[in-house]
Order: C-alpha cells, then structure tokens, then sequence
C-alpha cells in the first residue's frame, strides 16, 4: 500500500511524520498554525526565552499547547546556571554543571536537578533538554565550559546520573547532551559543524562514560551534537547511523528517544540544509527532530514535503518513520503518566552557590563598588541575558556597572573614591579580557577580580580573586554576599532572594 495514497495508511504516516517535529515559535501565546498542527498530531514544541515572560503566562501557554495535544511534547533548555529559559531575564536560582562538578556532591546534584525539575512541572513543560554530560576535556571550548560537569570522565558520569534521576523523580523527562561527545572541540555547532580529532579509543575513553552512566540512570532522551568524530564515522553525529544505531543503540543498549539538536544550527543548516539534515537525521536513527529557535511553520512545511519526498524515492522506509514516531509518543506517555512535585524549592541552589565559591586574597568588599563586566560575545547557547554585573547591581544598590566588549569604548570612569571590581568569562580564552583586566587592576591597590567561567586563568594585580563556576544570579549572589561579609556586610542587599525562592513566581 503506497505511503502516500488517500487511505488510512497514508494519513498515519502523515501524523507520523508530524509526530517527530518539535518546532520553535516566536511570541508569548500559541499561534493558531501551531495548535493547528498539535490537533494533527505534531510531537510537541521547543521552548525558548522569547516564548516566556512568567510562571503563569508559562502554565497557561502550556496548557494551550497540550489541549491541542495532550500527548505533546513541551522541550525546554532549562540546564541551570548560565543555560535558563524560565530565568531568561531574571537569571537561575540554582547554579550550572561546573559548580556541581566542583563540590563533587552527587546528593546535591541530584537536589538541584530535582529544583530544576519542580520548576519546569510546576509550569507544565515536560522534556529538560538536559543534563549536559559533555567532557570538557578541551579548556578551549567555546560552546560547553561551564555547562559542563568537568573534565574527569568519572566525575562527569556519576554527576550525569544524579542529575537524571534527579529530574525524572520530578516526572520531567531528561535529555542527555550532546551525543557522542562535544567536549573536546574548538569551535561551536551553532556557527560551523566542529570536528573532534581523537584516535578512537581515546574518544571512546573520554567522551562515552558519561553517557553510558545516564543510560544506566533511565534517561528517557539522548540530545545527538553536530560534530564530526572521523574515529567513529565521516558524517556528522545527527546524521550518522554508525554513530546513533551501531554505537547508540547496539553497543551503548539505549532504547528511549533519540533526539537531535536544533537543526537550524549552521553545522546543519549552513553544510547539508535543513530539509536534507531532517532526512538523513531520521535515516541514521533519529526520532524526534528539534527545528530550533527561528524554524516555524514555514520550515515544518517544507521539512514535512522533504520527508515525503525521501518516502516516495525510497531514501526513506515507512517502518523507520513509524519507529520514530513511536519513540516520541512512547516518551511522551511516560510523561503524561508520571507524578511529579510541582512546589520548586530553590534554596538548594543558594547552599551550592555558597559552597563552590573560591576566594584568594583580599577579598573584601569595603566601599561602594564600580564594576567593571568584560562580556564575550555571548553564546548562543546561553543566549544574552542581563548578565553577571547586573546580577552584582541587584545584590549591591550602590554599585555602577559599566559593561564593556572586545571592541567599542574603552572608557572607564574615575573611580572617585569607589572600590573597582572586574568581571571575566573564560578569560584564559580572551586575550583581550586579560590585557584590559591587567590594565585596569594596576589602578587601584584593593581591586577585586571576579572570574564567571572556567578559573584557568589568574591576574598578576588583584588584591583580590573570586571564581563562582558560572555567571548564573545564583551565582553572583553568592559572590556578592561573600565580598560584603568580607568586609562592609552593610553594602549586601538580599532582597531579591524571597521571591524567587520561594517557587511562586519562576520566570516572573
């Protein structure tokens, strides 16, 4: 019976195709294509920040989207720390994969994923694309760092586990990240597809524990990378069957959903395109392809015409679609049958921001401060946040914060009597950072240097040094309150804390 007559069968592989999109969309409601689709079957959807301004406008919106589809799939990127969409504007209360790594408490970090998960019940979204278990084995990455656990294998592969039972007690599922391993490149898959250069038993050694430790654990997802590992096979991960059924599937045992990143990345779309990624992602094994932030309606349509296409030629067999589409729904019914907690208690994440924070020197804050933020450009990951300066201003009323990039003014304020702090991120990385931090410590004899990424690198002239594990506002809370009891406790102000804390309002 052809796949693309008029009878049932063919309007089962229809839904079927529909089932493994989770698009994107822009806006703060459900737009009428979208719950249009969901009635016809689509999988679910992929939030982002620009899809959410509070925890009631979240819940109603989520409601919408499964009563369209109960079975629907509601995808978030909320990692904690630095990667936060229910934070986007007001930052996590609860701190990112390095910090955990750091304290190397996995009873922790099984509390602050469960957070993370109360968090995303509480709102109704249902699949964290989450925990980044990646080996930050290369200090250059510019797309993991802190969103990683470390650069032990071992200690990244218990953190796994504790995160993802963490989480799915909650009845959120987890999606581990980004398979077979994104660690150990220097460029990022948003902009160009990285190639991983290992021999494969190094690879192997390296990069696969973390996930073999999340299978163990019953993670329900695993998020594939658009990376090249010439060790396993000359196509990109996404879209290599060696990679996702012969290593995946037969050697690592896993059964639950294979999901893709977003395709829209440029290591997809930029090299293949996005129809053809689509394709060759569900022809190596992929279940449910993620179309990303920008990728709506317009893309869903010609993603879906591709794959009828594929159909029809026969690059594409029914009984693999029909298997990708009921992973999804497979995933999405262990979902809709969980219980999970739905009160967030984010106090759990102020205890581990407190307990990973590294101080040397003098680190006191004794007057009111300037602050000095060196911002990167941003990831895209992570997208552009208020940022940790302004997560320093809110803790310190009496701080101007003056934010600076690699390029543009250069201008500092006279310091008139203020106590200068200097904000990096990843400055090991950062030529730049380091020459105008280096510059800038030389002014004044109690200059604090506040470190928000990975702490490889040290300045020659702070009188003070602080590395938090990550620019989350959790993070520089904790780093705030830490300088203020140092020296003038009176400069500190938590009054933001209650709120958030409490779990009534996240994203609010």
């Amino acid at each position: 019976m052809s796949a693309l007559d008029d009878t049932g069968a063919g309007a089962d592989l229809h839904r079927d195709i529909l089932t493994t999109l989770l698009p994107g969309f822009a806006g703060t409601e459900a737009p009428e294509w979208l719950l249009r689709r969901l009635e016809g079957g689509l999988g679910g959807v992929c939030l982002f920040g620009q899809n959410i301004t509070g925890a009631e406008q979240t819940r109603t919106l989520n409601a919408s989207l499964r009563g369209a589809n109960p079975l629907a799939v509601v995808a978030i990127d909320e990692e904690g720390g630095d990667v936060t969409r229910l934070f986007y504007e007001i930052g996590a209360p609860y701190p990112g994969n390095a910090l955990l790594g750091r304290i190397d408490d996995v009873a922790l970090t099984g509390q602050v994923a469960r957070a993370v998960g109360e968090a995303l019940v509480a709102t109704g979204c249902t699949l964290a694309l989450a925990p980044d278990v990646d080996v930050n084995s290369n200090p250059d990455n510019p797309v993991i760092g802190v969103r990683s656990f470390g650069a032990d294998p071992g200690l990244v592969a218990r953190h796994a586990a504790a995160w993802v039972r963490g989480v799915q007690e909650t009845g959120v599922a987890a999606s581990a990240k980004h398979f077979p391993g994104h660690g150990d490149t220097e460029t990022d898959s948003h902009l160009e597809l990285p190639v991983v250069r290992a021999d494969p038993d190094a690879f192997v050694a390296q990069a696969l524990p973390p996930f073999r430790a999340a299978i163990a654990a019953g993670v329900a997802s695993i998020m594939t990378a658009h990376i090249l590992v010439p060790a396993l096979d000359d196509r990109p991960a996404t879209t290599s069957s060696v990679i996702l059924q012969d290593l995946l599937r037969g050697e690592l045992g896993f059964d639950g959903m294979v999901m893709t990143d977003a395709l829209e990345m440029r290591a997809i779309s930029a090299t293949i395109g996005i129809e053809e990624g689509a394709i060759r992602a569900l022809q190596a094994g992929a279940d449910a392809l993620c179309l990303g932030h920008d990728l709506a309606d317009d893309a869903l349509v010609a993603i879906q015409a591709a794959v009828v296409r594929a159909l029809r030629e026969g690059r594409l067999e029914e009984e693999r679609l029909a298997e990708a589409a009921g992973r999804v729904r497979a995933t999405a019914t262990w979902i809709a049958d969980s219980k999970g907690a739905v009160e967030p208690a984010f106090e759990v994440g102020v205890i581990a921001a407190r307990r990973a924070l590294h101080t040397e020197g003098n680190a006191a804050l004794i007057r009111r401060p300037l602050v000095v933020d060196l911002e990167p450009r941003p990831s895209i990951a992570a997208g552009v946040s208020p940022g940790p300066g302004e997560w320093l201003r809110r803790s310190l009323p009496e701080a101007e914060v003056v934010r600076m990039g690699e390029t543009g003014d250069t201008t500092i304020p006279e310091l008139e009597g203020r106590q200068l702090m200097v904000v990096v991120r990843d400055a090991h990385r950062h030529p730049w950072q380091r020459e105008l931090a280096e510059e800038l410590l030389t002014r004044t004899a109690d200059a604090i240097l506040i470190e928000v990424g990975l702490p490889h690198w040290r300045p020659s002239g702070a009188a003070g040094y602080v590395a938090t594990y990550g620019g989350a506002r959790v993070n520089l809370e904790a780093a705030a309150e830490r300088l203020a009891e140092n020296g003038d406790a009176g400069l500190y102000s938590g009054s933001r804390r209650g709120v958030e804390q409490s779990g009534s309002s996240p994203g609010s």
